[in-house]
């Protein structure tokens, strides 16, 4: 059985993490959406428990994708998953520059681990949940970037957001 492991901070989960997920599951027998602690981001708008919560309720279509979470380094949680390959979703030449030198350290980690990259769908090279947060903060509409199923959660959290 084939297993990929779509891994990011998912803070929050967009459109076009959907999309890679979503062709990924098509490739794989099964997909594992895996929320990872980023300690370069130290400020996430999301707890990890809101985060896994929004992941499950917009892969719950598909039937091979399951969500999972992790605080420690993905080369480490791929080891539980042997022969798993890592699936990343590209947006533009500066995404593979980062996820090459990521693919690098991971192997270091892990000889065994290999990563695909999937390029972006053209309809969302612009997209990052960066720009989603920084929308919903200003009370921006939100259709067609996110999910329908969380978009008014994140607008809440945005509010608390700005209230503070």
């Amino acid at each position: 059985m084939s297993i990929a492991i779509c891994p990011g901070s998912f803070d929050p989960i967009t459109l076009g993490h959907l999309n890679i997920v979503r062709r990924t599951s098509r490739i794989f027998d099964e997909v594992v959406v895996c929320i990872m602690h980023n300690a370069m981001k130290p400020n996430p708008m999301f707890t990890m428990e809101e985060k896994v919560e929004m992941a499950r309720l917009v892969t719950r279509r598909y039937p091979n994708v399951r969500v999972d979470w992790s605080d420690g380094l993905l080369a480490e949680y791929v080891k539980q998953y042997p022969g798993a390959v890592i699936v990343k979703g590209l947006r533009a030449a500066s995404d593979f520059e980062y996820e090459f030198q990521m693919n690098l350290i991971n192997k270091k980690v892990n000889p065994e681990l290999e990563t695909m990259f999937l390029t972006s769908s053209e309809k969302y090279t612009f997209l990052s949940s960066s720009v989603v947060r920084e929308m919903a903060f200003y009370g921006a509409d939100l259709t067609g970037l996110v999910p329908e199923e969380i978009k008014d959660e994140i607008m809440e959290k945005a509010k608390h957001w700005r209230a503070k």
